[in-house]
């Protein structure tokens, strides 16, 4: 699944994107979040297909189970 998704310093500035687009990872994962359904973000942009869509999931749920090293993860809160 993870070649469609692509990070190359030429393109959008070294952020994680859609193979063969200039759409950010990040961008879909946000749209979802506030509540976009798969079929708008599909109508938006004629470019993306839904397996494009399934890959930003699954792109965001590794980098939740293992964050790359140096960034900050979720603090941890005690009560």
């Amino acid at each position: 699944m993870y070649n469609r998704i692509i990070i190359n310093s030429k393109i959008c500035h070294g952020q994680a994107c859609i193979k063969g687009t200039r759409i950010p990872v990040h961008q879909i994962i946000r749209m979802l979040a506030n509540g976009d359904k798969i079929e708008e973000l599909l109508e938006d942009y004629p470019s993306l297909k839904q397996d494009d869509v399934y890959a930003c999931l699954d792109y965001a749920a590794s980098l939740a189970e293992d964050p790359p090293k140096g960034l900050a993860g979720p603090q941890t809160i005690h009560s």
